[in-house]
């Protein structure tokens, strides 16, 4: 975990019901999750197993070792999770080396928040090692706190990560807002309370109570993230 907690009492300018922002990485603010497949496609490949089209919507977004884990059981592939771990992430990594590209409207959406100094955290199921990586794409000074997945107990789709980043910035989870892309991780945010905008990446997300469904980040502001937590409550 990487933090610059901002003081407790930090708020939005204006007083704002809004307390604090959560963002997802991976298909949310980068361009990520076709890399994740490609990895997986690339390292089975080298194992001698070729993976199905049809798992992809099953493995996107969730844990690591949840995605490892199928996948090795689906292939027969004779290795462990924590071995395919260190595989995938190297693979990913190489890939991501020269930068990663931004989702459309990520940039403009990270500098708002920082102009109007609203308390935002990066929330990922990806490791450290990753995160950090394309931190340097995103910038680290968008955020007060990072939490990688495998820097708390039970990841995404469980509520841990979301309650986790609101304690360190001291946020009422029901007074933030979540920016997801995929239904693992709507669930985890919905599980710890938060309002959930889901911007879908590779699979739908129906809207319900408490979550609004857009089609990009470009459909997403401060004064939208604000009227999300306002109506609800």
């Amino acid at each position: 975990m990487t933090t610059t907690v901002p003081a407790p009492e930090t708020r939005t300018a204006d007083g704002s019901a809004l307390q604090a922002v959560f963002l997802d990485m991976d298909g949310t603010l980068v361009d990520t999750e076709g890399f994740w497949w490609d990895a997986e496609v690339e390292v089975f490949a080298a194992l001698g197993h070729p993976l199905q089209e049809s798992w992809r919507d099953v493995v996107v977004g969730g844990p690591m070792t949840r995605s490892a884990g199928f996948l090795i059981e689906a292939t027969g592939a004779d290795i462990t999770v924590p071995e395919l771990t260190v595989l995938l992430n190297d693979r990913f990594e190489a890939r991501i080396s020269r930068g990663v590209p931004l989702m459309p409207g990520a940039a403009r959406l990270l500098g708002e928040l920082a102009e109007h100094s609203v308390p935002t955290a990066l929330v990922s199921a990806s490791h450290r090692r990753i995160i950090d990586r394309i931190l340097h794409s995103l910038g680290p000074r968008h955020f007060a706190l990072t939490v990688a997945g495998d820097e708390v107990g039970r990841t995404k789709p469980h509520p841990e990560p979301y309650l986790f980043a609101a304690a360190g910035l001291g946020a009422d989870p029901t007074r933030c807002a979540v920016v997801e892309d995929t239904a693992t991780g709507v669930a985890a945010a919905e599980a710890a309370g938060c309002r959930v905008v889901a911007v879908p990446s590779v699979a739908p997300i129906e809207p319900a109570s408490g979550r609004v469904v857009v089609d990009s980040l470009e459909q997403v502001d401060l004064a939208f993230l604000r009227t999300l937590i306002t109506r609800m409550n």
